[in-house]
């Protein structure tokens, strides 16, 4: 009887010091790969984004380096714009979402019901979103039960008190013309993945490209052909960035997250395309700090006093920040631009091709892709007039004039680029080891606590 329990222990203890041997065998694994691999822990990746500094120095035609740029975004204006956007004044754009297409017939087609925003009846909204009302904080319910999408289509006469109503000679839309203009809540229709995929979708940009600025700028390119082309090459970095970062994973479920491949294939792949998304925002960010006096004294209006002076604060504290200033106080010199006898034809030039793109977004099949295409291209328009209309032997006779939906336009586009830019920072290390095979997918079993746990079953099982 003794000798058979002796026998019975036999098993277990063999079995207890395998288990033990193949904890030993991974810690030590695991030691060594943290060498290689610091962002690997005990319980899988690192929660911690991998800060590794793939793109260093001087961003090309600017005056800030990358490290800079991230410390800044990450410390100052991220935070700031995040919080700016959120308030009465920058959240409601307005903008003619139904418009034809100038240069071939619409046959886009939406996959999912997100590319589209809902329209609420007057009696839906609020007495306060009505004329001659300020714009409410509280947010709309959607007679369709959807709030993400719900749209302020009141024409608000107050919220124009205050704002000149001029025209942007960059872009095509007449923004003095409130025919058919709706107000478009932004909180509520964010930009992210909806479905618009197909030739439809595809034209807009090869047109852009093809017909309006060089794809890839040749050595002849003069330097502001060269600059046009990367501030359309940030934009749609970023927008496609945007789009990998909310995307519908899995339709039946419902299931949104982030598309890691689309984001590499798109963007994170192609150093000229992250290096365009930061030359754009430090492009958008300088005309900001360039109209810092006029933004500042601007009238942030929209009769709910508080509200008010907290954008009125907000803004105040993202122009004149001292890290901001101290770091970086000129992100980019337009003073050496339109030089020469051919400057001014050469701007003209310029400035029809970006006309041209803004008439595009009326061809944009989707009427969400078409709002934050037509927000985004007028924030760029704004911020080319503040660089290049005011300044000048040419311009001597002009003071910088904005409208309130330029200004609304031109934050909300400094806010998307800058979440570009986070984005890149935070996630563009890790995706790309993920996509060269580094890193396996988080769904796989792969981390460590799980490669344990995989070796004690198969040590017992065995």
């Amino acid at each position: 009887m003794v000798k058979a329990e002796i026998e019975s222990k036999g098993p277990r203890k063999r079995w207890s010091w395998a288990v033990v041997g193949a904890l030993m065998a991974i810690l030590v694994a695991v030691a060594m790969s943290s060498r290689i691999s610091p962002s690997l822990s005990l319980f899988g990746r690192n929660s911690t984004p991998c800060r590794c500094a793939k793109y260093s120095g001087i961003v090309e035609d600017c005056c800030c380096d990358y490290e800079t740029v991230d410390r800044l975004n990450e410390e100052v204006l991220h935070p700031s714009l995040q919080e700016l956007v959120r308030t009465a004044f920058f959240r409601y754009f307005k903008v003619k979402l139904w418009c034809d297409c100038p240069f071939w017939p619409d046959d886009g087609m939406c996959r999912l019901r997100d590319c589209s925003v809902c329209e609420c009846p007057d009696s839906e909204f609020p007495e306060a979103f009505k004329p001659h009302y300020g714009l409410s904080q509280d947010d709309p319910i959607c007679q369709e039960g959807k709030p993400q999408a719900t749209v302020d289509r009141t024409i608000d006469s107050k919220a124009f008190r205050g704002w000149v109503e001029t025209d942007n000679p960059w872009t095509t839309d007449d923004e003095t013309d409130n025919t058919e203009m709706t107000y478009v809540n932004l909180q509520l229709n964010p930009e992210r993945y909806t479905g618009y995929i197909g030739p439809s979708a595809r034209r807009i940009w090869d047109a852009v490209y093809s017909e309006n600025c060089p794809k890839y700028p040749s050595e002849e390119s003069c330097q502001e052909e060269k600059i046009f082309y990367k501030l359309i090459s940030g934009l749609h970095s970023s927008i496609s960035i945007h789009i990998a970062a909310d995307y519908l994973l899995d339709e039946a479920r419902n299931l949104w997250g982030q598309n890691v491949s689309l984001m590499y294939d798109r963007v994170l792949q192609y150093p000229d395309r992250v290096g365009n998304l930061y030359f754009t925002f430090l492009f958008v960010l300088r005309a900001v700090t360039k109209a810092a006096d006029y933004l500042e004294h601007a009238e942030y209006d929209t009769g709910n006093l508080t509200e008010d002076l907290k954008t009125q604060s907000l803004m105040g504290q993202l122009l004149f920040n001292p890290k901001l200033q101290a770091a970086c106080p000129i992100p980019f010199d337009e003073a050496k631009l339109w030089k020469g006898q051919h400057g001014p034809d050469l701007k003209q030039k310029i400035q029809q091709q970006f006309r041209n793109i803004s008439a595009m977004m009326d061809c944009v099949g989707c009427e969400k892709c078409r709002l934050w295409g037509k927000l985004q291209v007028l924030g760029l328009g704004t911020a080319m007039k503040i660089l290049f209309s005011v300044d000048g032997p040419e311009q001597l006779d002009q003071t910088l004039q904005l409208q309130r939906n330029e200004v609304i336009a031109l934050m909300n586009l400094l806010n998307r680029l800058s979440e570009s830019v986070k984005c890149v920072g935070e996630m563009g290390p890790s995706v790309e080891k993920i996509m060269e095979g580094q890193i396996s997918s988080p769904s796989a079993p792969n981390s460590l606590w799980q490669r344990i746990w995989a070796s004690i079953v198969e040590t017992k099982v065995k």
